[in-house]
């Protein structure tokens, strides 16, 4: 096993994800979905293991599933166990029940069941036998099912018990809330996860590809075979492949090396992330037995002490969010459409990098990244021994910690979105006599298990007082993670450069930092209606200030904003969720989004804000504020001009000589990273119009609505697939007679449903709305709501219909297609 490099120069250098595998000739591997037909019960059940219980009353349903957001499990209620932690939602304990016959090609062969997460406490039986527990809800596991299958019908039960409040932070979801899979092999296979690649080498000329391909004979015979090995471009060409003989004895495993080139490669990056597929072949007696296809990415990273992030040899910085694995009014039961489109949506905001917090995500999710080009940081756990809610993973950690660490590093070890492991969040034993121990550990199970990333952790106490983390912990990390690197005495101001002086080898990265907190559109003057005390104008000052200093200092590898998205949990009554993202919990931007915007990306934007629906406020002087990336703005209220201000970052000095720039000074009116207005206040049209270079380049407008008139659907598709999994989400607008959406509007809004699709999901984004996320209705929440809707296994129409008293219905049609 190659040494961690872990001083000076960090070289990373590739990653894949797993594809579905391959049927040849009928002999080879299958993977099948086993996510639908269950049968369940909520509560715990007498027997429900054995392989003769009657479970003909029970609810059939089809995975993944979350029973928390269920409205049959109860509702958001103050009392429920969860408390604001957890959402305030119920948990509790629940039996699953599948059937499913022998079919004539599982016969002779090895099969196994993978599930990609339980949340938690799962405990699984195939007729019958007991096949083990797994205490870890986030991460993924498989068991053997081959020895205990019959001819005929087979029944898998699995309980859940999540009954043990409060024990995660934060929303955690209940059930089987990820993908379950069958695989079917021959008795001398590729190993569960058993492929690893890496690139060694990586030019714009040529890349070396390393494989490690791990596989186990569990026949009864010794086999002399081969591993042929086959790397495949995205237009499905064969590019170059290797073979290398092998014999394995029966009970026996081993691992076999191989080597292959790739000339004038095409690297993944942000910008273009290029996969490639390898090709796993296992031949005995010239026969297919096994095929494992692995996309996988070539690209180089490293982490330079003083430049910070390389990609390929070029620097980048990482502009990152936190995110959480639940999905809004889906719970922790997400469909892969509502993460591309949050991703989508991220994307546009100039986001290039995603930390799991606090827990493994979805393989699903890392697929994602790696299509669409994220770099991730991939968090392994939230405590270790010391806990931090009554009944959390501490419990656990001795006996489990390694193998669920080896887990994670082994399923996602080959994506080449994630750039570095995070082996805890905020854990307890940073101050403790003894707990860099616990670290050490944990970095050495990288280390071994996946040596060519370097391992962060998110440390929240590095200056604390009466309690710091001490430097034997610090020094274990490869990348010192900080959260909230502002958030005690001097350090307000000078963040990392303390450390930077007094420990000039490490390397820095903000693993958790303040965002722009607030809800969508919740603007207020103040209760007084003589006095306006705007509660919008002060909120940004801190991300703008750590913002300033993260993106003009090489050295720190970047910045992961606490939150990208609204999330469950972490509330107190009567909210449900933290108002921390820059989206919220349906999508929906709120105006942070428009200040990383307008710092993460180029083209010419402008975002003004609050609304402009005043009443009784007439006269009053109100902040007017604006996130924009022009060098110039000018505001215009019913066309007269209230002045242009001007704003840059950073700002140049002198090129050249005394005097002399590169390009003419702005003059910056300001040295804050958004400007602001005072307008005395009157209906009608507040315009903004951004200049570059003193040409106009972009306009922004804020009406003064009308009454609430309408209703307005949008869709982010119009077709989609028959499957059973595939969504789309459909936008609800309340606008006024001239179509502009009503910033206060709450029209309660009805929805109709008819064809091929079925509603898994409504919304507002509201905190403290307690309505079902899977009624057929939703208020409004300051002018919008979200309705998502999932195909049937039957092609055909959908149409969903939107109603409220008072306003013109909507209605929009999709197809769902085979």
């Amino acid at each position: 096993m190659r040494k961690p490099i872990l001083t000076g120069l960090i070289i990373i250098t590739l990653a894949c994800c797993s594809w579905p595998s391959a049927l040849v000739n009928g002999q080879s591997r299958r993977v099948l979905s086993m996510d639908f037909g269950w049968k369940f019960e909520l509560g715990d059940v007498q027997d429900a293991e054995q392989v003769a219980f009657d479970d003909s009353g029970w609810r059939e349903l089809d995975l993944p599933h979350d029973w928390s957001v269920e409205p049959e499990s109860g509702g958001f209620r103050q009392e429920a166990p969860t408390g604001g932690a957890g959402g305030y939602v119920p948990t509790g304990i629940g039996w699953y029940r599948k059937h499913f016959n022998l079919t004539e090609n599982m016969r002779g062969r090895r099969v196994w069941i993978e599930f990609d997460g339980v949340y938690e406490n799962s405990t699984v039986w195939i007729n019958g036998q007991y096949l083990g527990k797994r205490p870890f809800g986030y991460l993924s596991f498989h068991y053997d099912l081959t020895p205990y299958l019959v001819d005929g019908e087979n029944v898998i039960a699995v309980r859940v018990d999540n009954s043990h409040q409060p024990n995660s932070r934060w929303y955690t979801g209940s059930g089987i809330y990820r993908h379950v899979r069958l695989v079917v092999t021959d008795p001398i296979h590729v190993g569960h996860w058993g492929v690893y690649v890496t690139t060694p080498q990586v030019s714009a000329e040529s890349a070396t590809v390393a494989i490690c391909t791990r596989f186990e004979n569990e026949g009864t015979t010794l086999v002399k075979g081969i591993l042929r090995s086959i790397i495949i471009d995205i237009d499905g060409k064969e590019l170059t492949s290797v073979e290398s003989d092998f014999e394995l004895n029966a009970g026996e495993q081993t691992e076999l090396q191989q080597q292959m080139q790739v000339n004038s490669p095409n690297l993944w990056s942000i910008e273009k992330p290029v996969l490639y597929k390898l090709r796993s072949v296992v031949l005995g007696d010239g026969k297919p037995l096994d095929e494992v296809n692995t996309a996988f990415g070539i690209r180089r990273i490293e982490y330079d002490v003083d430049r910070g992030f390389l990609l390929n040899g070029e620097r980048v910085k990482m502009n990152g969010v936190c995110l959480h694995h639940d999905g809004g009014c889906v719970g922790a039961a997400v469909p892969l459409g509502v993460w591309e489109r949050r991703l989508r949506i991220l994307r546009k905001m100039g986001c290039n990098a995603i930390r799991t917090a606090h827990n493994p995500p979805a393989p699903e999710f890392l697929d994602l990244c790696d299509r669409m080009g994220f770099l991730v940081m991939d968090e392994a756990f939230d405590e270790w021994q010391i806990g931090k809610t009554t009944h959390g993973y501490n419990k656990y950690f001795d006996e489990w910690s390694e193998r669920d660490l080896v887990a994670m590093l082994h399923r996602d070890r080959n994506h080449p979105s994630v750039v570095m492991w995070s082996v805890g969040n905020e854990v307890r034993e940073q101050p403790r006599q003894g707990g860099h121990e616990v670290l050490r550990k944990l970095v050495e199970i990288c280390h071994r298990e996946e040596p060519t990333r370097p391992v962060t952790q998110g440390c929240d106490n590095i200056a604390a007082d009466g309690g710091s983390t001490t430097l034997e912990f610090l020094e274990l990390l490869d990348i010192v993670g900080y959260n909230y690197v502002d958030r005690w005495h001097e350090r307000r101001e000078l963040y990392y450069s303390i450390d930077r002086h007094a420990h000039p080898n490490w390397k820095f990265v903000g693993t958790e930092s303040v965002s722009v907190y607030g809800v969508r559109g919740g603007y207020s003057l103040g209760r007084d209606p003589n006095i306006v005390r705007p509660n919008y104008t002060s909120g940004m000052i801190r991300a703008e200030q750590i913002w300033k200093f993260v993106s003009t200092r090489d050295y720190v590898i970047g910045d992961f904003m606490w939150t990208g998205i609204d999330y469950l949990g972490e509330s107190r009554w009567p909210g449900k969720n933290a108002s921390s993202g820059v989206l919220d919990l349906c999508g929906f931007p709120k105006d942070s989004f428009y200040f990383y915007q307008s710092q993460w990306t180029d083209e010419p934007m402008i975002h003004l804000f609050p609304h402009w629906n005043w009443p009784g406020r007439e006269g009053q002087v109100i902040p007017v504020l604006c996130y924009s990336n022009c060098d110039a703005i000018e505001i215009f209220l019913n066309g007269k001009s209230y002045g242009e201000k001007r704003l840059e970052f950073p700002r140049p000095g002198n090129a050249g000589s005394w005097y002399r720039y590169a390009k003419p000074p702005v003059n910056g009116t300001t040295a804050d990273l958004h400007l602001s207005w005072d307008v005395p206040y009157e209906p009608g049209v507040l315009k903004a119009v951004g200049r570059r270079g003193g040409k106009e380049v972009c306009v922004n407008e804020v009406q003064t609505t009308g009454e609430p008139s309408a209703i307005r659907l949008s869709v982010d598709r119009d077709t989609i697939a028959a499957d059973k999994r595939d969504i789309v989400h459909i936008t609800v607008e309340v606008v006024d007679a001239v179509g502009i959406v009503v910033p206060t509007a709450d029209n309660l809004v009805h929805f109709k449903i008819e064809g091929e699709g079925r509603l898994i999901g409504v919304d507002n984004g509201n905190p403290v709305d307690h309505d079902s996320f899977k009624a057929d209705r939703r208020k409004a929440f300051n002018g919008l709501c979200l309705v998502i809707l999932q195909s049937t296994h039957k092609p055909g129409r959908i149409r969903l219909t939107a109603r409220a008293d008072g306003l013109k219905e909507a209605t929009v049609e999709i197809k769902s297609v085979n």
